[in-house]
């Protein structure tokens, strides 16, 4: 019977043409795997997507946005051949002109304004392989010390707080399963629910268990229904709250001295510091009644294990870092990290948020979490590319310091690959602005992004079904996506496209691969005895379905599924604890400016919309941007519910369709940022940044109100 049902549905497959895809989805960094089944009937195609019930780590469940992202990589409107810009519109062109009409273009920058003139600006949902392929691009193709990547406006706030107090960055010390475990969980400035809506089955099984939730954010989100105790804080004052339970934990007797005296430095310095404070300050700072921040100090105190998780919320203002090493400070002078149940966890946003920060993207950095500073790295990292370091280029500058200098004229050609930087960057008219004084852009994408408009040339990307290599989940595993599916027209794969420029630049003998994993095995050797170990990992054991988190260090080694079991990455194995005493140096509301803006997400976008916005189930829920503020706010300034309104800083202003709530604060809007042109947000953030880790104070900035 079981072979007359196989024979019955190969012929199915056969007289339908149906095509089984095994992939996983391309948005938030949960990297949920399913199966696509695409199915023409007579002329019409059919899709079906079906979750991977074996999964380890979404369990076989799926979000809206992964049951619908194939519809992007179906959308007419995806650039299928090399177009070049003519009198202000796009004409298709061939790959060998594209690449000659490259090769003319950067040769003339490198000799008239020199290597540094060229820039490249990379993306946090690009492959391992691709992320890795594109340091080495722009450091050896081009010789430009300028690449940096989105991803700087995600995770660089805490991967600088988690390398400066544990000794290494990996988003999650603890496997996701650690999660039911906990007894006490703090949930900061994230919300799970809707950005990353499959991790939330593991805190539901945590609250089952008897875990008490807290949630710190300036809004009621469908993530802080599920808390027992909501901190609904003043914006930006994470870290000053911090600093109250801390107090509350040492007096209260919390402290876990053993811990603190055999596996951490500078407590000290921090017990002296609580010591000066005051409960009354800190209410008076944050909004929040000492009652709360009491409770919340004590339920975390006494639970036998906790874990603490922060995201973009607490991250991305001028003191991100340091809020982060304050919610770490929690883990550390508790001793409750390092084992089941007990850890610090960065909610990663980008699909491969974690990898795309761990092979050389970011200005700083090279393959293996390698410092580009640091003359035995450079060294290493130059034997495996068969050149000397002292030829590598220095350090770069951050992202948005990369837009400055474009403005300046001291870069003059850039290429952007898997990023929108006039929707994700902030101050955006600026960028705007200083994208068109460019000698040359070249972008890399699916679509004609808001960036891509600006564009001398684009070239066509694959999607995630056509395009195979490894990505990094949350939780530091390494996956190894498929790309079943074929590539439409004349696209390419982005690292086919960065080694076809590297060989007409005269550099081809550095990027002789054939296929991603080509480009995987060099990663590997790359890697070796980095930070991010992944020298251990192969296709062939992800093929396998084993379960490998970095550090791996070779074949034989199982993966590091919790990181701090006995002791921390610094060289004497202890963390650090640090002070933070400093007041934030945030824009302040005014009479002028009297309502503190933050941003976030909405369920069923992601980041700039690129993709999102162009799948129709997807946009149709949410085809517009809007603003939420608070009933006495909107009676205050005269906005009516559904109504248009103008929002504006000092740096410009939005239009946004006004809804009005009770779930935020009276002093506070949110506005997501997905849309770009007049619903851009990012036109009015604050540029800003973090001196320690250059993010910008997306999440707070002083704006006004009017009806439009």
């Amino acid at each position: 019977m079981n072979d007359l049902l196989k024979h019955f549905r190969e012929k199915q497959k056969q007289l339908n043409n149906e095509k089984i895809m095994n992939t996983q989805c391309p948005y938030c960094s949960m990297q949920c795997s399913m199966q696509l089944i695409e199915e023409r009937i007579i002329e019409r195609m059919k899709y079906k997507v079906v979750p991977n019930k074996m999964d380890p780590t979404s369990q076989g469940k799926l979000c809206i946005k992964g049951l619908n992202a194939h519809q992007h990589v179906i959308n007419d409107k995806r650039i299928t051949s090399p177009m070049l810009k003519i009198d202000g519109e796009f004409v298709k062109i061939t790959w060998d002109m594209a690449l000659e009409i490259i090769k003319g273009k950067f040769k003339s920058i490198q000799e008239e304004d020199g290597f540094d003139a060229l820039s490249v600006y990379g993306g946090g949902s690009l492959t391992n392989e691709e992320a890795y392929m594109l340091g080495k691009f722009a450091r050896v193709a081009l010789k430009t010390r300028h690449i940096d990547y989105n991803g700087r406006f995600c995770m660089s706030s805490a991967a600088t707080a988690a390398n400066d107090a544990f000794g290494i960055d990996r988003g999650m010390t603890n496997p996701l399963s650690d999660i039911p475990l906990a007894k006490c969980i703090i949930l900061a400035g994230t919300n799970i629910a809707e950005c990353q809506p499959t991790i939330m089955p593991y805190f539901l099984k945590a609250k089952k268990n008897g875990a008490f939730i807290i949630a710190i954010d300036p809004r009621e989100t469908a993530t802080t229904k599920i808390a027992d105790i909501h901190l609904q804080l003043k914006p930006g004052t994470d870290w000053s709250l911090v600093n109250g339970m801390l107090k509350v934990l040492v007096e209260e007797g919390y402290a876990n001295k053993d811990f603190i005296e055999n596996r951490t430095h500078g407590y000290n310095d921090l017990q002296q510091f609580l010591c000066n404070i005051q409960l009354t300050d800190i209410v008076e700072q944050t909004g929040i009644h000492e009652k709360q921040i009491r409770l919340a100090a004590e339920m975390y105190g006494k639970a036998n294990s906790a874990m603490v998780f922060t995201a973009r919320g607490v991250e991305q203002h001028v003191n991100g870092n340091e809020t982060v090493r304050n919610f770490i400070n929690l883990c550390l002078i508790t001793g409750k990290i390092g084992r089941e149940g007990c850890g610090y966890g960065a909610i990663t946003g980008q699909g491969n948020g974690q990898g795309g920060r761990e092979h050389g993207q970011k200005a700083d950095q090279l393959p293996g979490y390698r410092s580009i500073n640091n003359m035995e790295h450079r060294k290493h990292i130059a034997s495996v590319w068969g050149m000397n370091e002292f030829d590598l280029p220095s350090k770069g500058v951050s992202a948005y310091e990369m837009i400055e200098k474009i403005d300046r004229k001291e870069i003059t050609g850039l290429l952007v690959v898997g990023s929108n930087p006039v929707v994700s960057n902030p101050n955006a008219i600026f960028v705007e602005k200083s994208l068109k004084k460019l000698n040359f852009l070249v972008v890399v994408d699916m679509f004609i992004s808001e960036t891509a408009q600006l564009a001398d040339l684009l070239l066509p990307s694959s999607s995630y079904l056509e395009n195979e290599g490894t990505m990094t989940n949350l939780e530091g595993r390494i996956t190894l996506r498929n790309g079943e599916r074929k590539k439409p027209g004349e696209v390419k794969h982005d690292w086919e496209i960065l080694r076809d420029i590297a060989t007409i630049l005269g550099e081809g003998e550095y990027f002789n691969y054939a296929t991603s994993e080509d480009i995987f095995n060099e990663l590997r050797v790359a890697s070796r005895g980095g930070r991010a170990d992944y020298a251990g990992v192969t296709y062939e054991r992800l093929n396998n379905k084993e379960k490998l988190y970095w550090p791996c260090p070779n074949s034989d080694h199982p993966g590091t599924e919790r990181l701090f079991s006995d002791q921390f990455a610094h060289t004497d194995g202890r963390a650090v604890i640090k002070v933070i005493a400093t007041t934030p140096n945030r824009e302040a509301i005014s009479e002028d400016y009297p309502l503190y803006l933050t941003t976030g997400r909405v369920l069923a976008h992601y980041l700039s919309g690129t993709q999102t916005r162009r799948s129709s189930s997807l946009n149709s829920r949410y085809p517009e941007s809007h603003i939420e503020i608070h009933p006495l706010a909107a009676k205050k300034f005269g906005v009516k519910d559904k109504s248009f309104v103008k929002l504006e800083s000092k740096r410009g202003s939005v239009v946004v369709r006004c809804k009005i709530t009770p779930k935020i604060r009276r002093d506070t809007v949110f506005v997501p940022f997905h849309w770009g042109d007049i619903q851009n947000i990012n036109r009015i953030t604050d540029p800003s940044f973090d001196p320690s880790c250059k993010m910008p104070s997306f999440k707070l900035c002083a704006v006004k109100i009017s009806p439009f």
